[in-house]
This record gives structure tokens, sequence and C-alpha cells, in this order.
């Protein structure tokens, strides 16, 4: 394959440190990206400023690049890109597609999870942020809205988006959605291949309906499984998993490749890091992972 023509990403939160979770996405795209003579670029997604912590974006590039996980080009920083959204809403609302939503949190939680669309008569002609305006941005969904998705990791996937509703791409508090800012920031560094969670795969078909309805190439799409804890909850900064050791660079490698479904050589546990990744890069078949939502320590290889 030709180097230009795969280009992977890997995109953090700056919301804490890497724990083992998030290195396990970032092997996996990575790997898949080098073993395809590919490009692999990264971007910090520091689109919520409460939940950011201070000095993390810069911890994330040190933990990647001790574990000689080496980005190609300057790093994307979303809070560089806010024209370029409201640039895409402005599109959006052109065709009568966005509408505003003033629905509470109250309310919310009262649907069940499927918005009603009980704010499409708020119709707005302009998209530019407002900061003034207290309202959501929501794009409104044809009926019916069915997308497919052939995974692949996870296999041919179908998708009814009604069942959720309509979906918000501009945020109450002024910023722009994660499914907006991801969907055209993967557009916009031309991204072929997204590896990554399937805790996103529920995501991936609002990013595929809104990169439709903009005339963009949709990417392929592979989702691994997440790590859970033993209790069956995702690793995650929420619940407080623990930040990469880096003094154990070199077994954190090899404890993901291995939840990845690669046991390498014994002799691979006294290699150095680039040696390990040259032995995973070499052995990389992005079908040799299993097709599930979550593993566990104990689904090691």
């Amino acid at each position: 394959m030709a180097v230009s023509s795969y280009i992977g990403r890997f995109a953090p939160s700056p919301t804490g440190p890497l724990h083992k979770g998030s290195l396990l996405a970032a092997l996996a795209s990575f790997l898949d990206a080098r073993a395809n003579d590919g490009q692999w670029l990264l971007r910090i997604e520091d689109l919520d400023p409460p939940r950011e912590v201070p000095g993390a974006a810069d911890r994330i590039l040190r933990q990647l690049d001790q574990h000689g996980l080496h980005w190609d080009g300057p790093v994307l920083y979303q809070s560089s890109r806010l024209p370029a959204y409201q640039d895409a809403l402005q599109q959006l609302s052109h065709r009568g597609l966005l509408y505003a939503c003033d629905c509470n949190r109250t309310r919310l939680r009262t649907l069940g999870g499927c918005y009603d669309g009980s704010c499409r008569s708020n119709k707005i002609n302009t998209a530019a942020a407002n900061p003034s305006q207290s309202h959501a941005v929501r794009v409104q969904l044809p009926n019916p809205c069915s997308i497919s998705l052939d995974d692949l990791i996870q296999g041919s996937l179908q998708f009814d988006l009604n069942k959720s509703g309509d979906f918000i791409l501009w945020r109450r508090d002024q910023l722009p959605a994660y499914q907006l800012a991801c969907s055209l920031d993967d557009a916009y560094q031309g991204i072929s291949h997204v590896i990554r969670g399937s805790d996103l795969l529920d995501s991936t078909p609002r990013q595929m309906h809104l990169l439709q309805c903009l005339g963009i190439k949709i990417p392929q799409y592979a989702h691994i499984p997440v790590l859970s804890n033993a209790q069956g909850e995702k690793l995650s900064k929420q619940n407080h998993a623990p930040a990469l050791n880096l003094h154990k660079a070199q077994a954190n490698l090899l404890d993901c490749l291995e939840l990845l479904g690669f046991s390498g050589p014994p002799e691979l546990s006294k290699a150095s890091i680039p040696q390990v990744l040259t032995w995973a890069i070499e052995h990389w078949q992005l079908n040799k992972i299993p097709p599930r939502d979550r593993v566990t320590e104990s689904d090691k290889a």
C-alpha cells in the first residue's frame, strides 16, 4: 500500500494522563498504520475546558513518546479549529437541517435516551455561535435513517439513528459537540482508517451520517474491544484508572499486544521497545483482534 493512501490517527482528550486502556487504542491504531506503510497522526481533542487537566496534553505526548509511538507531522489541537466547525454548521443550516434545542437536562432525562424532536420547529437560518444564546443545536434526521457499517473488526452492522433521535452538533455552552468536531477533523486530516475503542461504536453511525450530509468521504472504521476491570467497567479516567507507569513501557506494550490477541516469542520479553514494535508491525493482522466489545487482563493471548 502506498504511504499516502493510509492515514490513521489517535485522538485523546487532555482530561488526564493515558492509562492502559488508552494505550490499547493508541497501539492498535499505530500498528495498523505502520503495517500498511501509512501515516499515524495525533490529535488532541481539547474542546471540554471544564474537564481538562492542566498539563495533561503535554503529558500524553510524553507518554506516547516513551512507548515508542512516534506520530507523523504536527499535533492538531481541536481548539484551533473553531472557525471550521462554525463553517460546517453554516452549510447545514442553509439546507434547513439544524434547529435550536431549549430542552433542559431534567426533560431530556425523562425521554429515556431517545430525543423526541420537540424543538424541531425552532429552525435556525444561521449557525454562527452566539455567546448570548443558551440553546443547543441539533441536526434533524430523515425518517428512515438507516446506516450500514462494515466494521473491519466487528463485522457488518446496521443502525437505526431514529432510535436515539436528532443529535447535538453544538452544545448550549457554545462549544462544538464531539460528533461534529471529530467528523470534521477526520476529514481535515485526510484520515482513511479510524481504529478506536468499541465504546465509540455508537458514535460512528452519527459521524457517518454527518459526513454524508456534508458530502465528505467516509473513512473505514475498526472498533477494538475496550479494556475493562474485573467488575466489567471500562477502564477510564472517570473511574480513576491508574496512569501508565513509564518505567514499565516495554511491559505495557507486551500486555496490550496480548490483549489484542498477539503473543510473541519468549525472547520478546527481553527485547527493547523498538524491537517489540518492529515484531508487532511484522505480525500485525487486524482480523486477529477478537470481535468483542470488552477484554480484561484475564483474556490475554
